[in-house]
């Protein structure tokens, strides 16, 4: 009886704090335990360089000048990544009540999806870049929630709370838009005057132009030339390259509805259906309501790559996705409508899902791990045929020539079979990287990038000193060559 109780009751604002931050740090172990350098956090780490600025994110070259009290950024990992779980679980706690006047257990599970998304697993593998973006969510939840004494307030606070977001990471801004779109969703259910919906949506789009101009004015003037010139060119069919980028975009998602995920999210989709039935069928002019219902999801849905569908430069990396979790959010919120319709206890059934996404976590952290052993592994083989060497330890500069292959990390092999979409989320197909062997006490080795003439003509019809299964080390004068073979079909990687 006092289980049930406790399950129907109405919680208090540090109990919803609490389960949110158990749950945001059980999401987010994984990736402590498994304390993998993901991609550029290997140059970060080795020059302790921040450089966000000149990508438009001057906000987060001062969060780890603050943090970490010096004008640069070492790699404190993962002290900025639990001071993330924390904001973020304030960060929800105010959405929850923002969403619920008196939030059961049941109610919190309806904003958890912004952070149970499984998208921004990637997201969170970067020790620099991931508390950034969990910082820049927590800012665009805060803005969303803002309600202020004075109209002043309500107009300001909002608008700088996004154009802080945004000069954490731009991607952001689909966030909002996808929020802003839950909140049309919430004035139906509540049976709010369309007036106010109409009046509601304006002041949102209102602070949205706000705060991009906010933005445009602090963190903008810092971004790059050639950053500023990343759209699409107009001279060419953006509508075409718009709708290719999308198509990639449902293909890379795809891979997530692999067995019982895709039961899982039909499921969800159905209730998310029937709960938007059940708020049209509540209203009394039901048309426009069912019109805004049948806006909303697909507009949720593009939202998932958002603006990033306007690069030129486009990146389908599964971080670009942030908008998944508010779609998510959306889904899980018409579900909770239709389900408590039946039972008091039925929103309960929401845990099915999030446990789902937290078993990928832990599932991807663990390969995570294997990739850091492989990586470990690769790196004491180099530097022990480089250490054996006088001419290569003498030399001036070792060029590595990375080579990219979807076939390194065969240990996780299966694993990518039963869940195709952690491929996706790894996204590290290399060898070993050239700031990888400063770790070793190697400090001569550098890109191939770094060299002038980067092409294998100048070593190509030479011995190479050294011949492994996977490299070949070539040493023309005082300058040598690392050269990556292709890993063979078939084969295990042994050391």
């Amino acid at each position: 009886m006092r289980t049930s109780a406790f399950l129907e009751r109405e919680l208090s604002q540090r109990q919803v704090a609490l389960f949110y931050l158990l749950a945001t740090s059980l999401y987010v172990l994984p990736l402590i335990l498994a304390d993998f350098p993901y991609i550029d956090d290997n140059w970060r780490t080795l020059a302790a360089g921040n450089a966000w600025a000149g990508q438009g994110r001057l906000f987060a070259d001062w969060f780890f000048q603050a943090l970490s009290f010096t004008d640069a950024a070492p790699n404190i990992f993962p002290l900025p990544l639990l001071l993330a779980s924390v904001a973020m679980s304030l960060a929800l706690t105010r959405l929850t009540f923002h969403y619920f006047t008196e939030p059961t257990l049941a109610s919190c599970l309806v904003a958890l999806p912004l952070w149970y998304n499984p998208f921004l697993l990637q997201n969170l593998s970067y020790q620099y870049d991931g508390p950034i973006m969990a910082l820049s969510m927590v800012a665009v939840i805060c803005a969303i929630t803002f309600e202020g004494a004075s109209r002043v307030q309500r107009w300001l606070v909002p608008a700088a709370l996004l154009g802080l977001a945004i000069g954490l990471y731009q991607i952001s801004f689909n966030v909002f838009l996808g929020l802003c779109c839950v909140e049309s969703i919430r004035a139906v259910q509540r049976q709010t005057p369309w007036p106010e919906i109409l009046r509601m949506v304006g002041w949102k789009l209102a602070q949205a132009g706000l705060g991009i101009l906010i933005y445009s004015v602090t963190a903008y003037p810092f971004m790059e030339t050639l950053r500023k010139t990343d759209l699409l060119n107009l001279h060419t069919n953006p509508l075409l390259q718009i709708g290719i980028n999308f198509a990639r975009i449902v293909e890379s998602v795809a891979l997530l509805f692999h067995g019982g995920y895709a039961w899982i999210f039909a499921a969800l989709v159905l209730c998310a259906v029937a709960g938007g039935v059940r708020m049209v069928l509540c209203r009394e002019h039901r048309w426009p309501s069912l019109l805004l219902c049948l806006l909303t999801l697909p507009v949720l849905a593009l939202l998932v790559p958002g603006i990033t569908l306007l690069f030129r430069d486009f990146n389908e990396g599964a971080r670009t996705l942030m908008g998944f979790g508010v779609l998510l959010s959306g889904l899980f919120y018409l579900a909770h409508v239709a389900l408590a319709s039946g039972h008091r206890r039925l929103p309960l059934l929401l845990i099915i899902p999030l446990l789902a996404t937290l078993s990928l976590s832990f599932a991807y952290g663990r390969v995570l791990s294997l990739q850091k052993t492989f990586a470990s592994s690769a790196l004491y083989s180099l530097s022990h045929d480089i250490a054996a060497h006088r001419e290569l330890r003498e030399a001036k500069r070792i060029y590595l020539s990375v080579s990219y292959s979807d076939r390194w990390l065969t240990s996780a092999t299966g694993s990518f079979k039963q869940l195709p979409v952690l491929h996706y989320l790894l996204n590290v197909d290399y060898f070993i990287l050239a700031e990888n062997l400063s770790a070793a006490g190697i400090t001569n080795v550098v890109a191939e990038r770094e060299r002038r003439n980067a092409t294998r003509v100048g070593y190509q019809g030479f011995p190479a000193l050294v011949d492994s299964l996977y490299y070949r080390i070539y040493l023309i004068g005082d300058y040598g060559f690392i050269v990556m073979k292709e890993p063979p079909h078939g084969r295990k990687l042994q050391w």
